[in-house]
């Protein structure tokens, strides 16, 4: 192989950051895929470039892209999955909040992965070991911190968990309150800043997210950074864990989970 797989998704992850930075601003045709979600020219054409740069270097690679879906014969365990615009709809009202995302996963799972932010110029990424962040050119390693409080929650349905947790439910209580500086972004963006040490924690609803497009890349960043990484329920993330709940800390992680739990007890 003429470069490794962790060059490899920041190349294919800085390819598509610089699309959807030259579309910004831009007059962006919508596609619709289903009620109340779209992608935009600038989500095809990032995935067009992504695609290009992982095909050029691993053409027998299976790729599960945002857009285009699963391509490949495959056959050798390795599939890259692709989310070439994560925050299309902050995107494409004019809002800088959004993440292009590349990782690989193969029988160990996503082994690395690589989340671009294309108006920072910041790349987040990890060979499966340690976690960096990229500015430059130059590496700094990520340092988680929960000394800012903040807490980002992904309120966008759908809520599969619903009847045992909710995050605006969660946004209500006292004792979230009490100790945490609530965020809400639309974005994965959110999931590499706990990593960064930029917020304590991010907690979202959802199935199989170790397998999504859009989760993937940030898990397997955070893990490698040494956040607290588990499902709403604290089973391992890869264990079937339901949602995402990813902490700084183990005590940032253990009160939110308190404060889910909270949720169940009185549904009970």
């Amino acid at each position: 192989m003429s470069i490794t797989d962790h060059a490899l998704a920041i190349k294919a992850a800085e390819a598509g950051a610089a699309v959807v930075r030259s579309h910004y601003g831009s007059s962006l045709t919508r596609f619709l895929k289903t009620a109340g979600d779209f992608a935009t020219t600038a989500d095809v054409e990032a995935e067009k470039a992504i695609l290009g740069v992982l095909r050029a270097e691993r053409p027998h690679d299976v790729v599960v892209a945002e857009e285009s879906g699963r391509t490949g014969t495959g056959g050798n365990g390795r599939t890259w999955l692709v989310d070439p615009l994560c925050g299309t709809l902050n995107y494409a009202v004019g809002n800088m909040l959004a993440s292009v995302n590349v990782a690989l996963q193969a029988e160990a799972g996503v082994t690395v992965a690589a989340s671009a932010d294309p108006f920072t110029s910041e790349v987040f990424w990890t060979d499966g070991i340690a976690a960096f962040v990229r500015r430059g050119g130059v590496d700094e390693p990520l340092t988680p911190s929960a000394e800012s409080t903040l807490v980002d929650v992904n309120l966008d349905p759908p809520f599969p968990n619903r009847h045992v947790f909710l995050a605006a439910r969660m946004l209500a209580d006292e004792g979230f309150i009490e100790q945490f500086r609530p965020r809400v972004v639309s974005t994965t963006l959110a999931v590499g800043w706990v990593a960064a040490g930029r917020r304590a924690a991010y907690v979202t609803d959802g199935h199989r997210l170790q397998d999504s497009v859009h989760f993937a890349a940030g898990i397997a960043l955070c893990q490698a950074a040494g956040c607290v990484v588990t499902g709403i329920d604290g089973q391992p993330i890869h264990a079937g864990g339901k949602g995402l709940v990813v902490a700084a800390d183990e005590r940032t992680h253990a009160a939110l989970l308190t404060l889910i739990q909270n949720q169940r007890s009185r549904r009970d």
